[in-house]
C-alpha cells in the first residue's frame, strides 16, 4: 500500500484515534449495527451494542455477550481483545465496510452440553492409563 494512503475502510480522528466502519449480519441475513467503531474498542463492548441494537421480534434472541460469536475472515473474535488487536481489514476496497457474522448460541444448549458432559463422566467412571 502506498504510504500517502489510508486503509479502505477506516479513517483517522483528529485525535488520532482510528475508526472502522463495520455492520453485522445476523442468522436470517438482517445487517445490524451498522456504523463506525474505534479501533480501540473491545470486542466484548462490541456485542454489547450489537444485543442492544437486536430487532424485536427475532426467535433467537441473545441474553448476554457469552450467548454471541462475532466471525471474522473466518476466526471467532476474543472477547477481550480490541478490534485493533483482531487485526479487522478488508485490503484495499474503496469505502469498504466490514462484514461480520454474528451467530447466537444461547447458553441452554451449553448448558445440556456441559450436563450431557457430566452425566457421560458419571456412566464411566473409570479411567485407564497407558504406561
Amino acid at each position: 500500500m502506498q504510504a500517502g494512503k489510508r486503509r479502505a475502510n477506516t479513517t483517522a480522528m483528529a485525535e488520532g484515534e482510528e475508526l472502522i466502519e463495520l455492520r453485522f449480519r445476523i442468522y436470517d441475513g438482517i445487517d445490524i449495527a451498522h456504523g463506525t467503531y474505534e479501533a480501540s474498542m473491545t470486542v466484548s463492548t462490541l456485542k454489547q451494542r450489537i444485543i442492544a441494537e437486536w430487532p424485536q421480534g427475532k426467535t433467537v434472541t441473545p441474553k448476554s455477550i457469552h450467548d454471541l460469536k462475532l466471525i471474522h475472515a473466518g476466526k471467532v473474535l476474543e472477547n477481550n481483545k480490541t478490534l485493533a488487536d483482531s487485526r479487522i481489514t478488508v485490503g484495499d476496497l474503496p469505502l469498504g465496510v466490514i462484514t461480520m457474522h454474528v451467530v447466537v448460541q444461547p447458553s441452554k444448549a451449553k448448558q445440556k452440553t456441559e450436563k450431557s458432559k457430566q452425566e457421560t463422566q458419571k456412566l464411566n467412571p473409570c479411567g485407564c492409563i497407558i504406561l
